[in-house]
């Protein structure tokens, strides 16, 4: 498995002055998903959970829907400079039964760690359709819980603490309790991590759940949302405005610009409750 942080050498401006010193970064390597040998699609990530953001990649596709779904989800051979294997390929098998990608869903060879859709390889196969609607979810969450859940993720990101250069993606229950925490370079990397950890733990549809993200809220981070089932997603900063009308379409509450104790309610506010 590859590292975490890496060390390396700076040199240190501040006031005039400058001084040596040794920096930790946020690693970031390539991760090539297969689907049945055949290569889907490559994502430059934070090594760690693999399996999960395969899984998660995979339902907010609409390729899975269950853990059934997949057979098995194996590294390949790989190795690096020291002769070591680099864990940067991953193959899944999915289940007997169950479709694989179709053409439309593939992506260019390489997409980057901002970048989930932009590798798309048509227009159309950009917008899915949910097979768990969030629409219907009566779920209510309260304002003084939407308050804390910025503070509760930042406390997660244990990385992102020693870099600065993670974004985080968090579960959380109407109550405010955290069920998962993932940090990565990539904010839709953390969010298929966090949808994959789900997915594996039976966990989907995940009704009554709230996703929090570190950053801003994206037409695609919305579509993962919906297609994991999630009735609320919140964000630190700002959505889009494709984003906020997928969020009305799906029947999704979308929260945004998320900081202590205001927020903007851009669709579904009668989720939220004093």
């Amino acid at each position: 498995m590859g590292r975490v942080t890496v060390r390396r050498p700076v040199v240190a401006y501040s006031r005039g002055a400058h001084r040596t010193k040794v920096d930790s970064l946020a690693a970031e390597e390539p991760l090539e998903l297969r689907v049945g040998g055949r290569a889907l699609t490559v994502t430059m990530r934070t090594p760690g959970h693999d399996v999960e953001l395969a899984h998660g990649f995979l339902l907010g596709e609409g390729v899975i829907g269950a853990l059934a779904d997949v057979s098995v989800a194996r590294f390949c051979e790989g190795t690096g400079p020291d002769g070591l294997n680099t864990y940067n390929v991953l193959d899944v098998a999915l289940a007997d039964g169950v479709a694989p990608p179709e053409v439309g869903v593939e992506r260019n060879f390489y997409t980057t760690s901002s970048c989930g859709v932009c590798g798309k390889a048509s227009l159309d196969a950009v917008k899915l359709k949910t097979r768990f609607s969030p629409a219907a979810d009566p779920v209510r969450v309260s304002v003084d819980v939407l308050a804390g859940l910025p503070d509760a993720l930042r406390a997660r990101q244990k990385v992102f603490a020693s870099t600065g250069g993670l974004h985080a993606a968090a579960l959380f229950t109407p109550s405010g309790e955290l069920l998962v925490a993932r940090e990565d370079v990539g904010r839709h990397n953390a969010v298929d991590k966090v949808l994959g950890w789900a997915l594996m733990a039976g966990r989907v549809p995940l009704v009554g759940a709230v996703l929090m993200v570190s950053g801003r809220a994206s037409f695609e981070l919305v579509q993962k949302a919906a297609m994991a089932g999630v009735p609320v997603l919140a964000a630190v900063s700002a959505p889009s405005s494709l984003a906020a009308d997928l969020a009305d379409e799906q029947g999704l509450t979308l929260v945004g610009f998320l900081r202590g104790d205001s927020f903007n309610v851009y669709t579904g506010a009668t989720r939220i409750v004093a």
